[in-house]
């Protein structure tokens, strides 16, 4: 709101006008307030609009107030208007004054030609980024429950509308409880009193463990709620900001890709990482072009990936209880041998598959898994572990991975053997014919298999006493990552891919991450 200093008007003719006028004032207009250096005649424009005349301007924030008012009760919408007003003052002998309430109609009037955009009251909801206006709390319980109804087919949960308990200002969030099926047995019943002191609760503690057997668990859904934080506080929007209820549904339960990362396990491969997160192998090879090459590219347990999958806007995490039947086996037990190597092992009991009831609780979002908790078991049949007598000394050396094969550069300085290829040999090559066998040189565990680069087709095996041997230039891998090797074992075929100058195979050895020189621990 804008307000100007009173401007005056008045001309003074002469004295006598003066003294003739001031008397009639007096007499005919008592009305009129001021004194000689007053301003007793005051025009109120709103946006350049006369409204009235008032002898008094503190009067026109209430006439204001009260036209706003009018509006106001009008709609229980959110009205927006802009207004300027401007005070002209005079002082005069001769003019007429307005009633307030002619002046209220006529501000009335401007007011509702000046609207420029009304506002409808809504119930925001936010879901991380996502923000939907709906117009009612019922329909945004229909929403939510929208979005449960899926896995909660026996409606079993209630959604209630609460105040944040952790917000300082008044925003709602959500709550979820299981729907109660009757009333408090207590009262249904009748309470009793239970024993008191730790008497009472040791047997407590000892009948729960004598009945607890799988009729004695409720099964079913346990626990029901929300994946994601839901906001809900009342606000105003644009009419065409504010959703059909419909419309808000396809909103959140739409499905849409979103980024997340994967970490390399022992026994992955491209294929089964791809299998595992609902996407092709090129889409996973296309969102980690600075890792992956191709179908063939080598991965490391501890690698991380980029993934995507399809989630909605708002998700469902549950607990159910559930009660399988499954075979199984015992963990295998192993026997030391403190004089064999570790390359050396014989199985002394074969195993024997048993089977078992299961009691578990299982976490889902959505429908994906995300946990296992174990509550109850039964054998039915019980397990016979596999024994195996293994070895605990690390090999004293380390095998030549091939059989024959003729020296064709040894670990050192060198003449670059083509361009592209380092001056320093960092390993031993034997040149040989594609599709020789290549042996584990030590016993280990594979770390990487595949595609190298500039190594070709390569394996890299990490040994327990924490050295680590790299063989490349392969023409086929027979092993994958995780996997775990005696000395000896075929792991590849030689071959002459990646950076080579003809068929052969290049073997390292590392201590610490730092390659070595293979002959000095080649047996």
């Amino acid at each position: 709101m804008h307000l100007t200093k009173y401007t005056k008007t008045v001309k003074y003719n002469h004295i006598g006008a003066m003294l003739f006028t001031a008397l009639l004032v007096f007499v005919l207009a008592p009305a009129l307030k001021g004194s000689r250096n007053a301003n007793n005649l005051i025009t109120v424009f709103i946006n350049g609009v006369s409204v009235g005349v008032t002898n008094d301007a503190s009067r026109v924030d209430k006439l204001v107030m009260e036209a706003r008012k009018r509006i106001a009760r009008e709609s229980s919408e959110l009205i927006l208007i802009n207004y300027d007003i401007v005070l002209s003052g005079t002082r005069a002998v001769f003019g007429s004054l307005n009633t307030d309430e002619d002046i209220t109609d006529s501000i009335y009037r401007v007011f509702r030609e000046s609207i420029q955009k009304t506002k409808e009251p809504v119930y925001e909801v936010k879901i991380n980024a996502l923000t939907l206006n709906l117009r009612t709390p019922q329909e945004v319980l229909a929403l939510l429950n929208s979005v449960k109804a899926p896995y909660d087919e026996e409606t079993a949960f209630d959604i209630d509308i609460i105040r944040d308990p952790t917000r300082e200002l008044n925003v709602l969030t959500t709550s979820v409880e299981k729907t109660s099926d009757s009333d408090d047995s207590a009262q249904a019943q009748g309470f009793s009193l239970p024993m008191a002191g730790s008497y009472g609760k040791l047997d407590r503690i000892f009948d729960a463990a004598e009945n607890q057997d799988i009729e004695s668990f409720d099964f079913g859904i346990q626990s029901l709620d929300f994946g994601e934080t839901v906001e809900i506080v009342q606000a105003y929007a644009d009419p065409e900001d504010i959703l059909t209820l419909e419309e808000a549904i396809e909103k959140v339960t739409r499905k849409s890709e979103k980024n997340k990362t994967y970490e390399v396990v022992a026994g992955d491969s491209l294929s089964v990482i791809a299998e595992k997160n609902s996407t092709t192998l090129s889409g996973l090879i296309a969102m980690n072009p600075e890792t992956l090459t191709d179908e063939n590219s080598a991965i490391m347990v501890g690698d991380i990936l980029k993934v995507t999958s399809a989630e909605p806007e708002l998700s469902i995490v549950r607990t159910d209880k559930v009660y399988y039947e499954e075979n199984y086996n015992a963990p295998v037990e192993y026997v030391d041998n403190d004089s064999w190597y570790t390359n050396e092992s014989v199985v002394l009991r074969e195993p024997v598959e048993g089977f078992r009831k299961v009691v578990a609780d299982i976490t889902y979002k959505n429908n994906e898994q995300q946990s296992v908790n174990i509550l109850y078991e039964e054998d039915v049949i019980e397990a016979v572990a596999k024994v195996v007598e293994r070895g605990t000394k690390a090999p004293p050396t380390y095998i030549k991975p091939i059989s024959g094969g003729r020296l064709s550069s040894g670990f050192g300085r060198r003449k670059a053997p083509k361009k592209g290829a380092s001056t320093f040999h960092k390993g031993v090559d034997w040149a040989t014919p594609v599709g020789t066998s290549v042996v584990a040189s030590s016993g280990g565990t594979v770390v990487r298999a595949g595609w190298g680069a500039g190594y070709g087709y390569c394996v890299y095996i990490q040994h327990p006493n924490g050295m680590m041997t790299r063989y490349g230039h392969l023409k086929k891998v027979l092993v994958r990552t995780g996997q775990n090797v005696r000395q000896g074992e075929r792991i590849a075929l030689s071959g002459n891919t990646g950076v080579s100058t003809g068929p052969h195979l290049h073997f390292e050895i590392l201590i610490n991450g730092k390659q070595v020189n293979p002959f000095n621990y080649l047996q």
